[in-house]
C-alpha cells in the first residue's frame, strides 16, 4: 500500500467517524418500525372501505384513513423523540434535536398545505404522490443526521412520488400503494437504525 492510499483511507475513516458523530441519536429504529406497521394496517382499513376511491365520499374516506395513520405515526415518532430529549439527551443532542426539527419542517408543511388544498378541490389522485414527495424531501434535508440506508429509501419515496403524480387515479388510489411506499420505507429506516444502534454498542 503507498502512502497516498493509506492518507485517502484515514481520510475516509475521519469522514466516516465524523459522520456517526453527527447523526441524530433521537430516532427510534421501533418507533420507525411501528409506523410501517400502521401504513399496513390503514391500507387493510381502506381495502375494506375504498380498495380505490372512486367519488367524492370514497376520497373524503381514503383521506381521513391515511390522515389518522400519519397522526399515529407522527405520535409514536415524536413520542420516542421527546422520551429520549427528556431522559438521554445531552446539550450537544438536544442542539441536534432542533436542527433536525427546522430541516424537514418545511417539507411536512408543504405537504400538509397541498394535502388540504387538494382536499378542498377534490383532487384525490394527486395525495400518494404529494405525501411520498415531500416525505423524501425532507428525508434528504435531514440525510446528515440518519443512517446511510435510509438516504437510499429518500431517494426510493422521492421518485416515486414523484412517478404517482402521472400515474392513474386507479393505481395512485389503491389501497396497497402507500403500504408498499411508506410501509416499507419505515420498516426498512427502522431496520437501518436498529442496525446503526448494534454496531455503536
Amino acid at each position: 500500500m503507498t502512502e497516498l492510499e493509506r492518507a485517502l483511507m484515514d481520510i475516509a475513516e475521519v469522514r466516516e467517524r465524523l459522520a456517526m458523530t453527527q447523526r441524530f441519536r433521537g430516532y427510534s429504529g421501533v418507533a420507525a418500525v411501528a409506523s410501517g406497521v400502521f401504513a399496513f394496517a390503514a391500507g387493510a382499513v381502506q381495502l375494506l372501505l375504498a380498495p380505490v376511491p372512486s367519488n367524492v365520499h370514497e376520497g373524503r374516506i381514503y383521506f381521513a384513513i391515511w390522515l389518522t395513520c400519519c397522526a399515529a405515526a407522527a405520535i409514536v415518532n415524536y413520542g420516542a423523540i421527546a422520551h429520549w430529549f427528556v431522559n438521554d439527551a445531552s446539550a450537544r443532542d438536544r442542539w441536534q434535536t432542533r436542527t433536525v426539527g427546522l430541516s424537514i419542517l418545511p417539507a411536512l408543511v408543504l405537504g400538509a398545505a397541498l394535502s388540504f388544498a387538494l382536499l378542498a378541490g377534490g383532487r384525490f389522485a394527486y395525495l400518494p404522490g404529494i405525501w411520498c414527495g415531500c416525505y423524501g424531501v425532507g428525508l434528504f434535508a435531514s440525510r446528515t443526521m440518519i443512517p446511510r440506508g435510509a438516504v437510499g429509501v429518500a431517494a426510493f419515496l422521492l421518485v416515486a412520488g414523484i412517478a404517482l403524480l402521472f400515474t392513474p387515479p386507479s393505481i395512485a388510489l389503491a389501497w396497497w400503494i402507500l403500504p408498499a411506499g411508506f410501509g416499507l420505507g419505515q420498516i426498512a429506516i427502522g431496520a437501518f437504525i436498529l442496525r446503526e444502534r448494534e454496531a455503536q454498542a
